[in-house]
């Protein structure tokens, strides 16, 4: 199970209503930080999804990635539906989605 960032190039100041991802790609491996990258088959992207795993850097990790491509992204863990620029918020959406993954594993593990 991933913490899901779709990375699109948005507008500041945009409102997200839903939320999306795409298929699979490539993996980037940065110590105790794994990114999966769904890119499509286009030879051109223009959004893709960060399934992203690890320890209390990544979102940090995210934060460098996307601002060294210049974009802004969805986050299915947010309050606010977005890739939060702070980074005290965008550590509470992980931790979020960190508490989500921990119920349903112990859910799974009660079910067996």
């Amino acid at each position: 199970m991933s913490w899901d960032i779709i990375v699109i190039n948005l507008p500041p100041g945009i409102k997200i209503p839903g939320r999306d991802a795409q298929e699979l790609s490539a993996i980037l491996r940065i110590a105790w930080c794994s990114i999966k990258f769904s890119m499509g088959s286009r030879e051109e992207v223009d959004s893709f999804a960060m399934h992203v795993r690890g320890g209390n850097e990544c979102p940090n990790i995210v934060a460098h990635v996307l601002d060294g491509l210049g974009m802004r992204a969805l986050d299915t863990s947010s309050e606010s539906g977005l890739f939060e620029q702070d980074p005290k918020l965008r550590s509470k959406s992980f931790e979020r989605w960190r508490s989500f993954r921990s119920q349903v594993q112990d859910q799974l593990d009660h079910n067996k």
